[in-house]
């Protein structure tokens, strides 16, 4: 990454954390920045996640480990991450009309995690989000090897958890991404 996209980049987090900062209250910027400074990685990954629309914004710190935690705060599911199948083997299993990649290795690619159930509704207690789209959401194993995946929306004011074969994929399906810094 160019210094001046750098730059770009963190000028846009640094607006959003501090328009926003019901998500992260009692947490500086600059100890944040800070973080950042010594981790090309991590900006690398919030500048992936930035691109494809993902709008990453801290939502906690992890006292334990000493991590930041930024995640996709975008309304709706990334755009630039949707029409995704769940996994390599949901793509592999498709023999035709397959979507250009998969969650799993999207988000591996990017440097972050998929949310999981859990985190997803702890994303829900910080905003209004995928009202419109739904995202997909780490599966466990006991569901992935029937050849199932779960996803997630907010509907009528309450999350919901669904299931679909992991092959599918929707033009309003993505992925939000955490990344512990």
């Amino acid at each position: 990454m160019k210094g001046q996209e750098r730059d770009q980049l963190l000028r846009s987090l640094k607006n959003r954390f501090e328009k926003n900062m019901q998500r992260h209250p009692g947490l500086a910027w600059v100890d944040v920045q800070a973080k950042l400074e010594v981790s090309p990685a991590a900006i690398e990954s919030l500048h992936q996640m930035e691109s494809t629309g993902g709008e990453p914004d801290v939502i906690g710190y992890d006292g334990v480990s000493g991590h930041y935690l930024f995640c996709d705060c975008s309304a709706e599911s990334p755009p630039g991450r949707r029409s995704l199948c769940y996994d390599r083997d949901a793509l592999n299993s498709r023999k035709e009309n397959k979507p250009k990649g998969n969650a799993a290795d999207a988000a591996s690619a990017m440097g972050v995690d998929l949310l999981n159930e859990e985190q997803y509704r702890e994303l829900k207690q910080l905003g209004e989000f995928d009202t419109r789209t739904s995202s997909w959401v780490a599966t466990p194993e006991d569901i992935r090897s029937l050849g199932g995946a779960l996803f997630c929306d907010r509907r009528y004011g309450k999350v919901f958890v669904y299931h679909n074969g992991a092959p599918s994929y929707y033009a309003v399906r993505g992925f939000r991404g955490l990344l512990r810094l």
